[in-house]
């Protein structure tokens, strides 16, 4: 646990670009710590770009961005060969996943063979290119911002793409007096100047190794396999969470812990972070779309209805 106070740092840090999202923020570095890869959907303009560029400056981490648009090729991110006629051999030019902090700028505007190189790098952490495949660096992070589906140029994200990423945040408009503290910050100066790296990259790695060992009693695991099992068999699901969302509720919920500097896990972590892990991974049934219920709803209905682990149980 020597390493939580460097956690809260890299927060403040954050919050000197963020205004009035304390939350998000928390929740973002929340699932770093979890090792997985955030997913922020909401309009253009409310600093989902800002939000990653800050992190990564926080946490001292190599990082590339990548503006998706219709145009952008898979070698744009795994990289490509090319022939030396000197040497007459090939060499490796680096795509953009070589990096730590990979933000992938409005992703659901790029075409599916893209996606689906995207998609290799998260789960497997390696690029193939040519038949040969290759580490990324670690520790590695994909924060992705995406538009609302319906918004001009943008298509609907495969569920096995939605499914690698451990949470689903929307930022929302700020508040009017955040709103007005934001422009007086920006009048003069860019405050991301201002952030000073809190951590190191082997300092971020040591803090996930804290969290995995984060302990979680067997009556914890009966109730984050109860939440799940719930969303599979809920009549206003046509879609629940997969076993791999199971193991995504489990490392947030240690993580959560871990920021709230306990060494176990209690059943108010799992409910904290169930709605961000889980809205994405479910799909409404249409039931729920004629009775006008969103899958937050859902899920807050399934959060009262499932029973809590007691006390007396350990």
């Amino acid at each position: 646990m020597g390493y939580v106070e460097k956690a809260k740092r890299v927060m403040e840090e954050v919050k000197k670009v963020i205004v009035g999202k304390d939350e998000c923020i928390e929740k973002i570095m929340t699932g770093i710590l979890a090792q997985g890869h955030i997913l922020i959907e909401d309009i253009p303009g409310v600093g989902k770009t800002t939000f990653a560029l800050a992190f990564a400056k926080a946490m001292n981490l190599k990082q590339n961005r990548v503006q998706f648009t219709p145009d952008v090729l898979p070698t744009d991110i795994t990289g490509f060969t090319v022939y030396n006629k000197g040497s007459e051999t090939f060499s490796y030019q680096p795509g953009a996943a070589m990096c730590n902090l990979l933000l992938a700028d409005e992703i659901n505007r790029t075409s599916p063979k893209t996606q689906s190189a995207l998609l290799e790098v998260m789960e497997e952490g390696n690029v193939t290119v040519d038949g040969v495949t290759r580490e990324v660096p670690t520790p590695f992070i994909v924060i992705a911002t995406e538009n609302p589906i319906g918004s001009t140029g943008t298509q609907m994200l495969p569920e096995s793409q939605l499914d690698r990423f451990i949470i689903c945040l929307s930022m929302g408009y700020p508040e009017m007096q955040d709103e007005i503290n934001i422009i007086k910050d920006r009048r003069e100066n860019n405050p991301l100047d201002h952030v000073i790296p809190a951590i190191r990259a082997e300092e971020l790695l040591a803090m996930q190794k804290e969290v995995s060992s984060i302990y979680v009693h067997d009556e914890v695991y009966k109730y984050i396999v109860g939440l799940v099992s719930a969303t599979r068999k809920n009549e206003m699901l046509d879609l629940g969470i997969s076993p791999r969302g199971t193991l995504a509720l489990s490392k947030m919920a240690q993580a959560r812990a871990y920021l709230q500097k306990r060494e176990y896990v209690i059943p108010e972590d799992v409910v904290t972070v169930f709605p961000d892990v889980a809205v994405h991974r479910v799909r409404r049934s249409a039931k729920a779309k004629l009775n006008h219920k969103s899958e937050f709803d859902i899920l807050t209905q399934i959060l009262k209805e499932t029973a809590k682990p007691s006390p007396e149980k350990g």
